[in-house]
């Protein structure tokens, strides 16, 4: 990841000089990034920082006051959307669909027939932890495979980028370990960019090639830090490792200064 604006031909994403504010409140101030093709990258800061805002700005949901924000080239918001899955906090499953008609629904989205949706999704229920449940209704699901459900929505969509905002943060601690160690494995397979906004700096690093901090309110990066994606071993295993922890304890540093 580097700072400024480039050509654009190797990047996914690019971020030059952006600002965002609503009303008095100024979110974000001046936000310079660049995120090759294919990379994993976490932003990480305190509450009410501009990270969410910073996804939706990618996603072409939100245009900033200032600054230029390119996606896969393009430049324009409806564009921009085009090329982006956004994963929000909540799952948002549809009640009335079985868990893999929720999936497939991102093929129906783009034109596909339903059955050929189905069709499509069923053979990665297996890859993804939910064989045996593609007919299970959403209230018949656990919050870990409602959120594994999510995730290979938004993975049909077939978008060269994929923003999660805080997938995880809805979940209690212990479910929360499993499927962070599950979507380090799955992202290992899943050939686009993506982005991922949390609070959770231990989450940061163990998902993210790449870790960005941004500070309080307006957000602004302060820093940028390689991520433990290169450390090999279970998920308890990474978080415990004297790197891992002093990985943590520099974030930890720069967010509180």
């Amino acid at each position: 990841m580097t700072s400024g604006t480039g050509d654009g031909t190797a990047l996914a994403i690019d971020l030059a000089g952006v600002g965002k504010a609503f009303g008095g409140l100024t979110a974000l101030a001046g936000i310079h990034l660049s995120m090759p093709r294919r990379s994993r990258t976490a932003i990480v800061g305190p509450s009410g920082g501009g990270k969410t805002t910073l996804l939706r700005i990618i996603a072409g949901l939100v245009e900033p006051d200032t600054g230029l924000v390119r996606v896969e080239g393009v430049t324009a918001a409806r564009q921009r959307l085009g090329r982006c899955a956004l994963m929000p906090q909540r799952d948002l499953l549809l009640p009335w669909r079985t868990a893999l008609d929720n999936a497939a629904i991102a093929l129906e989205n783009r034109g596909v027939g339903r059955a050929e949706a189905r069709r499509r999704t069923h053979p990665l229920f297996e890859r993804f932890g939910l064989a045996g449940f593609e007919r299970a209704r959403p209230a018949e699901l656990s919050g870990g495979m409602r959120q594994r459900v999510s995730f290979l929505r938004t993975l049909m969509a077939d978008k060269g980028v994929l923003l999660l905002d805080e997938p995880f943060g809805a979940l209690d601690s212990i479910t929360r370990a499993q499927l962070q160690e599950w979507l380090r494995a799955a992202m290992d397979a899943v050939p686009p960019t993506v982005v991922l906004v949390t609070h959770d700096v231990e989450e940061a690093l163990l998902l993210g090639q790449r870790v960005v901090v941004l500070s309080r309110r307006p957000g602004r990066v302060v820093t940028v830090l390689t991520g433990a994606d290169g450390f090999r071993g279970s998920r308890r295993q990474i978080v415990t490792s004297p790197e891992f922890v002093s990985l943590k304890e520099q974030a930890l540093a720069v967010i509180g200064s």
